[in-house]
């Protein structure tokens, strides 16, 4: 972000080991079979007791050892579905749905009547979005258990959203009216006046009668009216539509700008964050790398509010577009049924068409990571078309948001079962390439919120704590300096009300995807 060269500073703390299961060993040297490998009575026996090792860590949440019991286990005894089974579930808790996919398929493979693992195959295509491979595995759960009527509940509600999601493709296809029009529409019919019983901060308004943000309306705290949501929507939109997809920020000297991870909808984790990064200012930037909404239950407040700052301080708050700033991700994670239960439809399809993938010069800054290809430079980046697109689930927009770091060299194949995983080595010649001297992204849980990865060159933070009430980990951001040096700040979850992470996720699915 600097036009400094300064390499990275050392963390002001210790980072956090990898929270995330590694790729199992028998998983590079034993192809999906449903050939039985002969094993001993002792290895059977030792399986036996990593299981209910496994199990117990899985029971106090520590996922990343659950996965490698598992996996340790299988190693004495691969012939035992109900292991591959309860690893895929492992993997699942930490996002794994590419593993998990292949775990749960080894399950079915070794038992073909396992519902347990056909479930949770289904359940990970879902998270994945692929819809039709998931009702197929849930209509083969009922096949062996007719009585089963969770599932059967889960089924219709995949096959409800699957429909609602083509039924909305096919709309776009015939050229549905952009949102952005709909609302100055909509407003100058008439059509969204501001709510008479309304009596906290108010918007300013003009001569010209245009709205104006303030100050005292981004500390609100409060409920805001419908019209006051859109306008604010609407105020951010004007300022990132005159953005290019890569936006050069440089930090002169006695310039601080903190890069702050994902939030998911944590809004009192995200108002604790704010109360020790300070608000953007002249002096102080902040930017918002993705992932503000989906899972946890107050996205519509965490997004509004950085929305509000984007409209007051344009110069000073960027935010970059997540993976879960996507339609079909809030359609399946929460954010879409919340923010229609809360403000109406046109305001989710409003909230939803104005975020961008935008990078950080100095520091590239980036939801996700890198490419499946070693030549893609920063122009190809800026070049990307993205306002009113979706990233879908290939290409350069998709690689932005989706991929992640891996130990190994090279290439991978994605852990989620979208993007790719990639190397130390692709990290090096890509910045060596555009002259960048690092990547901070975000994108993954880490337990002490933050982690330096690929010899310095690869920096990850994650801004919510106790990831959906469960994870146990620490929030964290990085400030950078206008030398490009970073420092590392941690800080742990702030209590909230008594809602479930999901509590809007459309058609009761929302405890499938915990």
């Amino acid at each position: 972000m600097s036009d400094t060269t300064s390499t990275p500073s050392s963390p002001t703390s210790s980072a956090s080991t990898l929270p995330s299961s590694a790729p199992s060993p028998e998983l590079n040297t034993l192809s999906l079979t449903e050939e039985r490998i002969p094993v001993s009575e002792a290895d059977i026996a030792a399986a036996a007791a990593l299981k209910a090792q496994a199990n117990k860590a899985f029971t106090s949440h520590d996922f990343p050892n659950a996965a490698r019991l598992y996996g340790e286990a299988i190693e004495k005894n691969p012939n035992e579905s109900t292991l591959w089974c309860n690893r895929a579930y492992a993997r699942m808790k930490l996002e794994e749905f590419g593993y998990a996919i292949s775990d749960a398929s080894q399950a079915i493979k070794l038992d073909p009547k396992y519902a347990k693992a056909y479930y949770r195959r289904g359940t990970c295509y879902l998270q994945t979005l692929n819809h039709q491979k998931s009702i197929s595995d849930f209509k083969k759960v009922l096949a062996l258990e007719p009585q089963n009527n969770t599932v059967r509940s889960q089924l219709q509600a995949t096959q409800k959203l699957y429909r609602k999601l083509e039924f909305e493709k096919a709309i776009e296809l015939e050229g549905e009216k952009n949102p952005v029009d709909r609302c100055h529409e909509i407003i100058a019919e008439g059509g969204c006046e501001l709510d008479k019983a309304y009596t906290g901060p108010k918007l300013n308004v003009t001569d010209e009668g245009k709205y104006q943000i303030t100050p005292e309306m981004v500390q609100n705290g409060k409920t805001l009216p419908k019209r006051y949501v859109w306008e604010i929507v609407l105020g951010a939109y004007e300022h990132f539509i005159k953005e290019e997809s890569l936006v050069t920020v440089n930090i002169e000297e006695g310039v601080t700008c903190d890069v702050i991870g994902d939030v998911h909808g944590q809004f009192y984790d995200l108002l604790h964050l704010y109360s020790l990064t300070g608000k953007p200012e002249p002096q102080h930037y902040l930017l918002m790398n993705g992932d503000l909404v989906d899972r946890g239950s107050w996205s519509i407040e965490v997004i509004l509010t950085a929305f509000a700052y984007k409209w007051l301080y344009p110069k000073y708050m960027y935010i970059n577009r997540g993976n879960h700033e996507a339609k079909d991700m809030n359609s399946t994670y929460g954010f879409e049924g919340e923010a229609k239960h809360k403000h109406g439809d046109q305001s989710y399809k409003k909230t939803n068409d104005i975020l961008s993938p935008e990078g950080r010069r100095r520091f590239f800054v980036v939801h996700g990571g890198l490419f499946s290809k070693d030549e893609v430079t920063l122009d190809d980046i800026r070049k990307i078309p993205r306002v009113g697109r979706q990233p879908g689930q290939q290409g350069l927009m998709c690689e932005l948001l989706w991929t992640d770091p891996q130990e190994a060299l090279g290439r991978g194949p994605s852990k989620r079962g979208v993007g790719i995983a990639f190397g130390p080595d692709v990290t090096k010649r890509w910045c060596t390439l555009n002259g960048v001297s690092g990547i901070l992204r975000s994108h993954e849980v880490r337990q002490s919120g933050y982690q330096i990865e690929h010899n310095g060159l690869c920096t990850t933070v994650f801004s919510a704590p106790n990831y959906v009430d469960q994870a146990g980990n620490k929030g964290a951001y990085v400030r950078i300096d206008s030398f490009g040096e970073q420092s590392y700040f941690q800080f742990e979850a702030t209590p909230h009300p008594p809602m479930k992470p999901m509590a809007y996720v459309q058609g009761g699915l929302g405890s499938m995807m915990m």
